[in-house]
């Protein structure tokens, strides 16, 4: 509520409402005075964080502490006390996107600490002592030019950085026909008996091979680019199919409409995105410190999402535990397959969209 003064007028300067409070029974607009002072914006905007840090916390406490609550809150219409789970969806996927591709972009994934020469990453050679270094680079210099002679820093740096142009710069794409016109006469001819699909994809690989020539990995490349990028779409397009498997598991359970299973979707999905991040957090903690027991960590945080979700189903839908084990069962089987389906929709579209 702001602490601004109430307007004498009884009319909403909204939507011009007939008022009988300080509230607008229509839009819900609050009768105050329009003008204010620098001070009452900058107030009212840290009023409209904490309000939401309120809410956003308590509301990620029982999404953590208590699987399935919020949405069976949700259903019974107790929603006032609670960021409202579009909004929360909206905002996590964005964080975690946002930390997703800041910190394992495709393009950090040739940086040193990742990269891997003869099986050992760039930190662990440039943390080897002269001697280790002299032998080490020895071997990679006489595979590569025949030379039985070490690198120096210097020289293995340059090496290093150039190593992912080389690599890529080595991929080829070679296709049976050069031009379209050559494959389209050999379609006409009858020496080439394909189907719609697999001319589309010919037609494709010949543009993609006169494009790129020799230097094909680069193709490789803005694939893999254009297909992680995709990945907010896939997992947005995958929750209304995840909500419908679950309508159909439930489908006995008139009670429940679509919305409750898409609610219990979207809470669900908040909470894999957060253990996510905790899992990536982990990771790139064990990348510096090198402590196994992290990896186990990291991979309980994985594992307990099918735990959460299994919980979850138990509370929500209130049924036997032989019954929610076997809905699941049959969820996550069913799920595996979806995303995979969606997964190779979207790498088609990828590939024929770049």
């Amino acid at each position: 509520m702001s602490h601004l003064t109430e307007r004498p007028e009884k009319n909403c300067l909204n939507c011009n409402a007939q008022l009988s409070g300080k509230f607008c029974h229509i839009c819900g607009q609050e009768n105050i005075e329009p003008k204010e002072s620098a001070w009452h914006l900058v107030s009212h905007f840290l009023q409209d964080i904490t309000h939401f840090d309120g809410k956003f916390f308590r509301t990620t406490g029982l999404l953590i502490r208590k699987p399935g609550f919020l949405p069976q809150r949700y259903m019974e219409g107790h929603r006032a006390g609670y960021l409202n789970p579009v909004r929360m969806y909206v905002f996590t996927s964005a964080f975690f996107f946002l930390i997703f591709f800041t910190v394992f972009s495709l393009e950090n994934l040739r940086e040193g600490n990742t990269l891997k020469i003869n099986g050992v990453t760039l930190d662990k050679i440039n943390e080897m002592d002269s001697i280790k270094f002299a032998d080490f680079t020895r071997g990679i210099k006489k595979k590569a030019q025949g030379v039985d002679q070490p690198m120096s820093r210097e020289e293995f740096r340059h090496f290093a950085d150039t190593l992912p142009k080389q690599l890529i710069a080595q991929t080829r794409i070679n296709t049976k026909y050069k031009t379209r016109s050559a494959y389209d006469s050999a379609l006409t001819s009858g020496a080439e008996k394909d189907n719609w699909l697999e001319r589309q994809f010919m037609y494709k690989m010949i543009g993609v091979s006169s494009k790129y020539g020799k230097n094909g990995g680069e193709f490789g490349v803005e694939l893999s680019k254009s297909i992680l990028h995709r990945l907010p779409q896939l997992l947005f397009v995958s929750l209304p199919l995840f909500a419908l498997l679950l309508k159909l598991l439930y489908f006995r359970r008139k009670k429940f409409y679509y919305v409750d299973h898409a609610v219990f979707s979207i809470h669900f999905y908040i909470f894999v995105f957060i253990s996510m991040l905790v899992s990536f957090g982990l990771d790139k903690l064990n990348a510096r410190l090198h402590w196994g027991a992290l990896d186990v960590v990291s991979g309980l945080v994985i594992a307990a999402n099918f735990f959460y979700l299994y919980k979850a189903m138990r509370y929500f839908y209130s049924q036997r535990r032989g019954k929610t084990i076997l809905k699941f069962l049959l969820l996550n089987l069913l799920s595996m397959l979806l995303m995979l389906v969606l997964f190779t929709f979207f790498i088609l579209f990828s590939f024929f969209t770049i």
